[in-house]
């Protein structure tokens, strides 16, 4: 189904933002079309620093969690770690272990195994860290949702601390929610409703990382000192796919600048091993090269060989450990693409397709079930869930789109679940295998979803001809970065755009190069990457095979086309020129 195109209708005095702020009227639409209005907020978009970042002490019960932490310390208690097996708890275990070890605490960690554990705290690992002589247990990425569990190590003597981000469990009772926050000795979570932390959006890390700002400020260390582990709150924050927005496009800012110049022998050693130069990562790379090596650790393998790549002390053992993830990720690769498979061809034997997809696939790997998800998410633009069998059931993951807030209807079939969890736009979940199909029904008897909501549409940032790009304007487009979730790069559009010739480049031909030629324009090189073949056809279909074959050939063919698009300075053999990089086309 062709995507609608629309056309970001935002209304602001572009042209003084343009002069207060010494940029383009362009620029400025952009600013605006993210959300960011008055000249406070543009200024910290543009020009935030880390002056800019809230006062972790305004988080719930974060001042309590840190003069715990500094009594444990001072007692020698033995203090567990208790993280998650993703990007975000790898890092956030890391930083914790790494902060309270600065610190001379007691400390380990423990990150639960994926197949045997699954998600968050669970009774064995209480009642372990219990048997190994533990005075607390501090969580990170996870506790929010596991009540009992943490009600099991009160009542075993510990002193438990959470920090987390996830949505806080509720029931409703009469038309109002009732929020079960775990009883534990201090919770630090920003999504608690009655903390009063002015932004929301964290990840785990961030909210790990808040708490060791306020421990290190009672202990009298420098504040620079907690932001050694900036680094780690931007991989986390992007890995995590947080929104890209207020304090956490700050965090993300200043997190790649220290990235980029990291003394950590593990993020140097996997920026070798995928042969990112250094001083060049941006949040491309962590969401789509670097992030997934850690992953792939959590999934094929244990969480804690990602760890030790972060906690090694020499190159060697830091390439050695950078080595295994690369070689785990290649196997997730292609793991995933056969799963993809399955689940593609299971949504085309259905007689009618569902609004929400309920896809069963019993013998794939548990640990891809998200991201086959997000990858048939993105193919059908519809919430989709891939379950799998498990030890103990099916167990599943889930990615959403925008219009569809996944948490919360599972919330409305949560008597149908074992174990559920997560945000609007993923979630993971447990549940009897003999529930798998009601599950379904449920979902889509549930639905408010509409056509037009699953359609799915392209919102162009300006309608921007061709003539206008320049190279000092796409050099400002630098500016709007870190681009991510919320804060994504910027698209245009230009309409009857003249192709003047065009060839199918690449070992799959999956790369259309173009010469093409916008009213009033210069020639420029256009590339279009994707389904090459799907491309031809509506050409072909549009202007007839003869027209076409004239365009591969580089004969003038009277083809022209609308395209949205992102301008680009391309680089090669030490020649830059423009470059149009199509995203869709009409």
């Amino acid at each position: 189904m062709q995507k609608k195109w629309v056309i970001a209708a935002k209304r602001a005095d572009f042209t003084g933002i343009a002069k207060r702020f010494g940029i383009d009227q362009v620029t400025a639409r952009i600013i605006r079309n993210r959300e960011v209005v008055g000249d406070e907020d543009i200024d910290r978009y543009l020009h935030g620093t880390k002056e800019d970042l809230h006062d972790p002490a305004q988080m719930k019960d974060i001042k309590a969690a840190a003069e715990l932490l500094q009594q444990k310390i001072k007692e020698k208690k033995r203090i567990r770690i208790l993280g998650d097996y993703d990007i975000d708890g790898i890092q956030s275990v890391y930083l914790l272990y790494s902060a309270l070890s600065r610190c001379k605490a007691n400390v380990d960690y423990v990150i639960p195994d994926r197949i045997a554990d699954g998600y968050g705290v669970n009774e064995r690992l209480v009642r372990q860290a219990k048997g190994d002589g533990m005075d607390t247990l501090l969580t990170c990425d996870n506790g929010i949702a596991a009540y009992q569990e943490i009600a099991l190590a009160k009542e075993l003597g510990m002193t438990v601390i959470i920090t987390d981000h996830h949505e806080v469990p509720y029931e409703e009772e009469a038309g109002k929610r009732i929020y079960r926050v775990p009883p534990a000795d201090a919770v630090v979570n920003p999504k608690q409703p009655d903390c009063p932390y002015p932004f929301k959006k964290l990840c785990g890390a961030a909210v790990a990382f808040k708490l060791i700002q306020v421990l290190y400020r009672n202990l009298g260390f420098p504040a620079e000192d907690a932001f050694v582990y900036l680094e780690n709150v931007a991989f986390a924050t992007v890995g995590d796919v947080m929104d890209l927005q207020g304090e956490n496009r700050i965090l993300v800012k200043e997190g790649l600048k220290a990235l980029n110049h990291t003394k950590n022998y593990g993020m140097r050693a996997l920026a070798a091993r995928n042969q990112i130069p250094p001083g060049t990562i941006k949040a491309y790379h962590i969401g789509f090269v670097l992030g997934p090596c850690l992953n792939a650790s959590g999934r094929l393998d244990t969480a804690k060989r990602a760890l030790e790549m972060l906690l090694a002390e020499d190159e060697q053992r830091a390439a050695e450990y950078a080595g295994d993830l690369y070689d785990l990720n290649a196997s997730r690769k292609e793991l995933t693409e056969q799963g993809v498979q399955q689940a593609t061809w299971l949504v085309e034997q259905m007689e009618e397709t569902d609004k929400v997809l309920v896809l069963y696939l019993p013998d794939c790997h548990e640990s891809l079930a998200g991201i086959i998800a997000g990858r048939i998410r993105e193919k059908y633009n519809r919430p989709v869930f891939v379950l799998t069998d498990s030890e103990d059931g099916v167990k599943g993951s889930g990615r959403s789109i925008e219009e569809y807030s996944m948490y919360e209807e599972m919330t409305k079939c949560r008597e149908l679940f074992t174990k559920y969890g997560g945000h609007p736009m993923a979630a993971g979940l447990s549940l009897p295998q003999e529930h798998v199909e009601t599950f379904r029904r449920a979902l889509n008897e549930n639905t408010s979803l509409t056509e037009e909501d699953l359609r799915g549409k392209i919102v162009i940032d300006v309608p921007m001809p061709l003539a206008y790009i320049s190279k000092e304007l796409i050099e400002e487009l630098n500016i709007l970065e870190p681009f991510g979730k919320s804060n994504e790069k910027p698209v245009f559009a230009d309409k009857e755009i003249e192709i003047l010739s065009m060839r199918i480049l690449g070992k799959n031909r999956n790369v259309c190069k173009m010469q093409v030629k916008g009213a009033g324009s210069q020639v420029i090189p256009a590339v279009y990457f994707g389904e090459t073949e799907v491309f031809l056809d509506f050409l072909e279909e549009k202007y007839g095979k003869h027209a076409l074959m004239q365009a591969m050939e580089g004969e003038r063919s009277g083809i022209t086309v609308s395209f949205v698009y992102y301008p680009e300075i391309n680089s090669y053999n030490g020649r830059e020129n423009i470059q149009i990089v199509v995203k869709n086309y009409c």
